[in-house]
């Protein structure tokens, strides 16, 4: 069983090419079906992490190919998967 701050830990990597994406900052979820429907991750740095991201990576939860323990590897494009909040 995973946590929500054991998440924060990992290191979001895409297999694809090897990038490296950064680490999850938050979740999207379904309440009506108790499902983790993506995972957040902020593009970019901000400064001292003071300001909030205004852009992040929507990574679907089917795109997720594996979790470890100190990183997690997804499958994605990552242009086609910014969204800006």
């Amino acid at each position: 069983m995973e946590t929500f701050y054991c998440l924060k830990k990992k290191e979001v990597i895409n297999v694809c090419d090897g990038q490296r994406l950064g680490f999850v900052q938050d979740l999207e979820l379904d309440l009506c079906n108790g499902r983790i429907c993506a995972l957040l991750v902020p593009v970019g740095t901000t400064l001292f992490g003071l300001l909030r991201p205004q852009r992040w990576y929507r990574i679907r939860w089917e795109c997720i190919r594996r979790m470890g323990d100190d990183v997690i590897l997804v499958d994605i494009v990552p242009e086609k998967n910014i969204i800006e909040l």
